[in-house]
Parts: structure tokens; sequence; C-alpha cells
């Protein structure tokens, strides 16, 4: 079994001195690949420097709703420049979030709308947070369009039916611990629902931890446990969702096998 952890954070504190033996763990689990998303300057350095260091290792940067105001025309070069670079495989996280409102809606959406565009402008898919958002986001991603390279909307979290209204406008599902949770039902149905050739998965370690090590710190080898309950919820084997969820990625990030 091979997984591909499509959005998680080794570029962050929390794992600080301890990478190696995350990735050591995450091998023993079958995860083989994992993407590390940033979110300003800092995260988005170190996303660059852990791609550039390990080989299971890519980078996704970008610049966080809650970030928005770092977002200058330094940032856009900045961006322009890394988002070249050999392992930078999408940009994110971009979008909205409207659960802290760290910044305004108007600020969120011209950042969010621009880097759409930028990604579009490289060929790239970009991957989307939205929190207490998603109407918006869904508007939002709908009047700019999605580019040929595609788009992920990141740990969804909505319904069946805005799901594949997502997945209509050319977008992938990505699936985190949430889809354990217990009361998730419209999670869970969202992941039984979607065509299998549009799902991901992830962890966003350190957050989200699936069942059964929820309330505990998350991990990229944790992806397992996300293959294995939307395999459950579909009535086929881990196998096959690790397969087509890998498989999946590998197109959308334009790796090869």
């Amino acid at each position: 079994m091979e997984i591909f952890d499509t959005h998680t954070h080794l570029n962050t504190s929390e794992f600080e001195g301890r990478i190696q033996d995350e990735l050591v763990q995450a091998q023993t689990f079958g995860v083989t690949r994992i993407n590390n998303v940033g979110s300003n300057y800092e995260s988005n350095d170190a996303a660059l420097l852990l791609a550039e260091k390990f080989e299971e290792c890519y980078a996704t940067i970008g610049w966080h709703p809650d970030d928005a105001a770092e977002f200058d025309d330094q940032a856009e070069n900045y961006l322009l420049t890394k988002l070249s670079a050999k392992k930078v495989i999408a940009l994110g996280e971009i979008g909205l979030d409207y659960h802290w409102m760290v910044r305004p809606k108007e600020e969120q959406e011209r950042v969010f709308r621009r880097q759409i565009q930028i990604s579009k402008e490289m060929g790239l898919p970009f991957q989307v947070h939205t929190r207490d958002a998603l109407d918006d986001t869904y508007e939002i991603i709908k009047s700019e369009g999605v580019g040929p390279a595609g788009a992920i909307m990141h740990s969804f979290s909505g319904t069946a039916d805005e799901a594949l209204k997502f997945v209509e406008l050319g977008m992938m599902i990505s699936f985190s611990g949430v889809v354990t949770f217990k009361k998730a039902l419209d999670v869970q149905e969202a992941a039984a629902t979607v065509p299998l050739d549009k799902i991901l998965v992830e962890t966003d370690a350190p957050y989200l931890t699936p069942m059964p090590y929820r309330g505990k710190e998350n991990r990229p080898a944790y992806t397992k446990f996300i293959v294995e309950k939307i395999a459950e919820l579909r009535e086929i084997s881990a196998d096959e969702v690790a397969k087509a969820t890998t498989e999946n990625a590998l197109r959308i990030f334009g790796l090869k096998k």
C-alpha cells in the first residue's frame, strides 16, 4: 500500500527536530509521499527546505487568508519566483476564513482571487482553505475559474451536494481526519458519494487527528486511518482507496509514479 498525504505541515515548529522520525513512521504506515503546505513567508520557506532535503517531501506555497495582510507586491514576486522550484507542486493554502475573521472579508477575497490567477498563470493547481465561508468560496472560484491544472478543496467539511458542486468546477475533494469523526455524517456522506477519481486524502497534521488518536497530535502516518475510513464508507478495500487517491494526487500534481 502506498499513500500520499496531500496536505500536511511538517514545516511548522511542532515538528522541529523530529522530521526524520516522522518520515520513518510514515513509511511504516504506507505513507510514501508528503506535501507540506505553507501559509506565509516562514512556513513557505520551511516547506521549500523540506522538499529540497527529503525525497518523499513536496511543497505547496501561498498565503493563507489569516496572513492576507502580508500579501503585497513583494509577496507576489516571491511566489512568482518560488513556484518554479522543482518540487513545488501547487499554490496554497489560499481561500477564506470567516471563523476567526483575522482579516476583513474584502482583503481575504482580493488575496484569494489574485492567487487563483497566479496559479493559472503558472500552470499549477491551487489548494483551498475555507472555514465558515463555503458559499463565498464557491462563488469566487466559479467566477475566477479553475485552470487546466485543476484545484483542490482541502479538508472538505461540507455536504455531498456541496462537494459535487466543486467537482463540477473541475476540483478534487480532499478528506482529512474529520471524516473519521463519529458526528461528521455530512462529510462521511460526501466521502461515500464523490467519484473515487476525484478524491484525495490528507492529515493537515498536527491538526484534525483522526480516530483512533483523536485528541492527540496528528502525524502524516495517520493518513492510513483516513484511507481505511473512506474504504469502510465506500465498502471497498483500503488498498483500492490508497491506490486511487495516490494516482489522483500524482495526476493533479503532475508527478510520475
